[in-house]
């Protein structure tokens, strides 16, 4: 079976980044995590693979061996549909804290209300609280 799983690249903040996606959705849990030993190809201790679930939907993510010249950008972004304005005003604040805001929390026409943040790891998240 062919199957395609989005992927995340961190370089040494892999276990907090996931640790902290997870406490903030529902149906979220770190699946699997193993971890670089010593004489490994990274740091000991840092993330070698590892499995987690955000609302029911599987990620993969590590903390890369080598150090790139190369981060996340927002043209890729983990898009939210979230159930109230609650939840929307609560990730939004969680999100951008420590990161940045690409588009204020708003009604932009095409949704009820919208954000589009980069989290203090460098992952964009679009967050959109559909109209009805």
């Amino acid at each position: 079976m062919t199957t395609v799983t989005p992927f995340l690249m961190f370089q040494g903040a892999c276990e907090q980044a996931l640790t902290f996606y997870v406490s903030l959705l529902p149906d979220a849990a770190i699946t699997s995590l193993t971890r670089w030993g010593p004489g490994g190809q990274a740091p000991e201790g840092q993330v070698q693979q590892a499995t987690f679930t955000l609302a029911g939907r599987e990620f993969r993510a590590f903390d890369s061996p080598p150090v790139h010249a190369f981060t996340f950008t927002p043209s890729f972004s983990l898009f939210v549909d979230c159930r109230d304005e609650a939840e929307i005003d609560r990730l939004y604040a969680a999100l951008v804290e420590g990161g940045g805001a690409m588009m204020p929390l708003g009604d932009y026409g095409f949704s009820k209300k919208f954000g589009w943040v980069s989290d203090r790891f460098g992952v964009s998240w679009q967050l959109n609280l559909p109209a009805g």
